[in-house]
């Protein structure tokens, strides 16, 4: 086990996007912390939509990739050397990161919903130059604000999923107490069946999943869901007629979806990022049925909960995880990490 005199490597093996279909494991130079920052010995780190899309498209949204950019934010670890400033857990503990940092800017926003910053920055995003670097590399200097200690009971593995399950967490709770309702999830990815599992523990009477693919849905049903559908089924999906719907395939089609699939004034909650521009979707129909549709982007302190959910057991996400591969073979986790028919979760293991 590292110690508080940690010596480290002059450079650390990362993944880093040099652009569009560029993707590569370097050397990249280790820093020395400042302050405030502990280092983090990485342990498993997950791969997320935006990170396929620095891949696969060398941007993600409007976030457009300028330099080659260390990629990942959904990663767990062990404080190796804690802050020099004293903030922060010692080392050896188990941790899990909240991978923003909010600043204020000229634009309004409400105070208490800090994921809605526009000056806020994530780890691994190219939405500022220069870029924010992510923390898919052996030794990560975070700051200790963003660091969230783990109970000792909950495994360091199924801890990788701590960041998505906050956003899914997120998104469900801009629905609403569903205790009771029934609810529609269009999109199961990894995000889709996060949002199943605590939708299921919060209550939901009846959960419809939708997807294209058959992989998503058998990892639907593993964490909740009652209903199973193969999109597309029109006729299906206007009949169910859902109190509450999560949209979580972030394209046009799915929002459709969403919007057919929703009860008369019922509430549609958008957690997949659309492109950015126009979009061609019905909302004639939204207008008509009276449909609340309500954004969710990113979360703030909900993964306290997360965290307690998932250590008391009462978050079942097991099934989400699919594979696991060593940091060495991270190209191949993200080939398979890009083919939803075949993988939900897809992790990269550090080696700690």
């Amino acid at each position: 086990m590292a110690n508080e005199q940690l010596t480290l490597p002059a450079t650390a093996a990362a993944v880093v996007a040099h652009g569009k279909d560029d993707l590569r494991i370097d050397q990249v130079p280790v820093r020395e912390p400042r302050a405030d920052e502990a280092v983090i010995e990485i342990a498993y780190g997950g791969i997320c939509g935006s990170d396929l899309h620095y891949w696969l498209h060398g941007a993600a949204g409007e976030s457009i990739l300028k330099d080659p950019m260390v990629l990942g934010h959904e990663v767990v670890g062990v404080v190796a050397r804690a802050a020099a400033d004293g903030t922060g857990p010692r080392v050896g503990t188990h941790v899990a990161v909240h991978p923003a940092t909010p600043a204020p800017g000229t634009v309004r926003y409400p105070e208490d919903r800090p994921n809605l910053s526009p000056g806020c920055t994530y780890l691994g995003s190219a939405a500022r130059h220069p870029h924010t670097d992510g923390a898919f590399l052996r030794y990560a200097n975070l700051p200790s604000r963003m660091l969230r200690v783990l109970p000792e009971s909950l495994s360091l593995r199924l801890a990788t999923l701590i960041e998505p399950a906050s956003v899914a967490w997120h998104a469900a709770s801009r629905a609403g107490d569903v205790r009771g309702k029934s609810v529609l999830v269009v999109g199961c990815g990894p995000i889709g069946a996060l949002a199943i599992a605590v939708l299921k523990r919060a209550g939901a009477s009846h959960i419809t999943a939708v997807d294209m693919h058959p992989k998503p849905l058998e990892i639907a049903a593993a964490v909740g869901a009652d209903v199973l559908l193969q999109a597309p089924d029109a006729e299906a999906i206007a009949a169910i007629d859902a109190d509450v719907v999560i949209e979580s395939s972030g394209n046009h089609f799915g929002l459709g979806t969403a919007i057919n699939g929703a009860t008369r004034g019922g509430r549609v909650v958008m957690v997949g990022l659309l492109p950015s521009g126009p979009q061609p979707v019905a909302i004639s129909l939204a207008i008509t049925r009276e449909l609340e549709l309500l954004g969710s982007f990113r979360f703030n302190e909900e993964i306290a909960e997360v965290i307690a959910a998932l250590a008391d057991g009462s978050l079942f996400v097991d099934p989400v995880i699919t594979h696991e591969f060593a940091l060495n073979d991270a190209l191949a986790a993200f080939d398979m990490a890009r083919n939803s028919d075949l993988s939900g979760k897809v992790l990269l293991n550090f080696g700690v």
